[in-house]
């Protein structure tokens, strides 16, 4: 089985936090994310992350902080998400590879459709905010 390991970016700024909904012929097509991207063979989370807002969201992160691992199997593969808290960045994130993305109260979260592996962690921050 296909095992990817993946890291992610909670960019949070006034109790709202920057969601990107999926293409619909991604894995997991059509449900929203926080942002990121597969780590590269010799890379650490840490150094993707960086590297994945950047060409994501086109911005360079200033303070950032581990919150959470989540591994999940979904049949056709495995994930292991590296899941970190961005509160300090430079730049405006932006859909810089054409997805729709916006700004969401924490509170609203659970309004919107998002991964099996991402749902504990829409629980742990609508449980710190």
């Amino acid at each position: 089985m296909i095992r990817v390991k993946v890291a992610v970016g909670i960019i949070l700024r006034d109790n709202s936090v920057f969601v990107a909904l999926r293409n619909s012929k991604q894995h997991q097509g059509g449900l929203w994310e926080f942002p990121g991207g597969k780590c590269e063979a010799s890379e650490s989370a840490e150094v993707a992350l960086v590297r994945e807002l950047k060409e994501e969201c086109g911005i360079s992160i200033t303070e950032c902080e581990f919150f959470k691992t989540i591994s999940h199997d979904y049949g056709d593969k495995s994930v292991e998400l590296f899941f970190y808290k961005v509160t300090g960045f430079d730049g405006e994130p932006v859909g810089k590879e054409g997805q729709e993305v916006r700004w969401v109260a924490v509170s609203d979260l659970v309004s919107y459709d998002f991964p099996e592996a991402n749902k504990p962690i829409v629980v742990a921050l609508m449980a710190h905010y």
